[in-house]
């Protein structure tokens, strides 16, 4: 029997089912894409207004506003769909320090121990992939709750976009700096380039890394090295470099298709002396060919990782 107070008798208030709080921050759906479109038209505004006044107080803002427009959208679009969970702290983390910290680590150790020679690239990519793991490691050394596939992924990967926006900025610096004065043209193109290769490139590679990391990371919060780990990061860096190596692979086999016997010297420098029409297209279609390939070869993998874990079904 269920007891009823009489009728005129206070009520008792009782409390209806209580939500938990939210432990992150909630976004509207979309944001990544009012990001990438909104950022877009101001880096084109921003390109308009430094051309027609030749006002180069604006090149750091269209330099910074070109290299980051990319990799932010993508750290976005991953913390939304993926990783609301992790915190937005973290996020910036990896984003903002695990990416200085990489450049940083990448210029001193390539500084002192890389050398031209046909292993270079190689170098480059086991350089690189180390720092930028070393770098998602200190961010998440006192945050042991961190750890699984689908973490990884998405902060392994803004590790990489952090790094990608800042090595992006001082090509375009570096591309707008000539003899001559400032090379707008050159500095749009670099940004237009390296714009459109950034989701195949450092982020990919990071997430991959960081993924396999964190799946093995012990409760305690210490990272395991297991093999899965040592074989993960060698192959994300041979797929690194083979991303690097692609401009000398296509000239080489154009160079082998051709049979032009070429000096091994200008060989080395990275071009072909007095090229062909037809010779220029092989170049482009290998170039891109390469590059296309080692793309879908890194997404692959990527999705491949994904699917093994279910919470990157489930996610907030």
């Amino acid at each position: 029997m269920t007891y009823s107070p009489p009728p005129g008798a206070p009520q008792a208030h009782i409390p209806g089912p209580q939500q938990p709080p939210p432990t992150y921050p909630r976004i509207r759906p979309g944001l990544w894409k009012r990001c990438l479109w909104g950022g877009l038209a101001l880096w084109v505004l921003t390109a308009l207004v430094t051309y027609a006044t030749k006002n180069t107080t604006l090149l750091p803002t269209l330099i910074l506003l070109g290299s980051f427009l990319v990799p932010v959208t993508f750290v976005l679009w991953a913390y939304e769909q993926h990783g609301r969970d992790l915190g937005v702290g973290v996020i910036l983390g990896c984003f903002l320090t695990g990416g200085t910290l990489g450049v940083l680590g990448a210029s001193v150790m390539e500084y002192y121990l890389l050398h031209p020679s046909l292993w270079m690239f190689v170098g480059v990519g086991l350089i690189e992939e180390a720092v930028k793991l070393g770098a998602l490691m200190f961010v998440l050394r006192k945050q042991p709750r961190l750890r699984g596939m689908r973490a990884g992924l998405v902060l392994g990967a803004t590790v990489g976009f952090g790094f990608a926006a800042l090595e992006s900025a001082g090509y375009a610096f570096n591309a707008a700096v000539s003899t001559e004065g400032i090379d707008l043209r050159a500095l749009l193109q670099t940004e237009i380039l390296r714009g459109v290769l950034a989701p195949f490139g450092h982020g990919l590679w990071t997430a991959i890394v960081g993924g396999v990391l964190l799946s093995y990371r012990r409760p305690s919060g210490h990272f395991r090295f297991a093999g899965p780990v040592i074989g993960t990061y060698a192959g994300v860096a041979l797929l690194h470099a083979l991303w690097d190596s692609t401009h000398g692979i296509a000239l080489w086999l154009v160079a082998h298709l051709a049979s032009t016997g070429l000096d091994k010297e200008l060989f080395a420098q990275g071009y072909m002396p007095h090229p062909t029409d037809q010779q220029q297209h092989l170049f482009t279609v290998f170039s891109v060919g390469l590059m296309v390939l080692v793309s879908l070869f890194g997404v692959g993998w990527v999705r491949s990782l994904a699917r093994r874990d279910p919470s990157w079904r489930n996610t907030p």
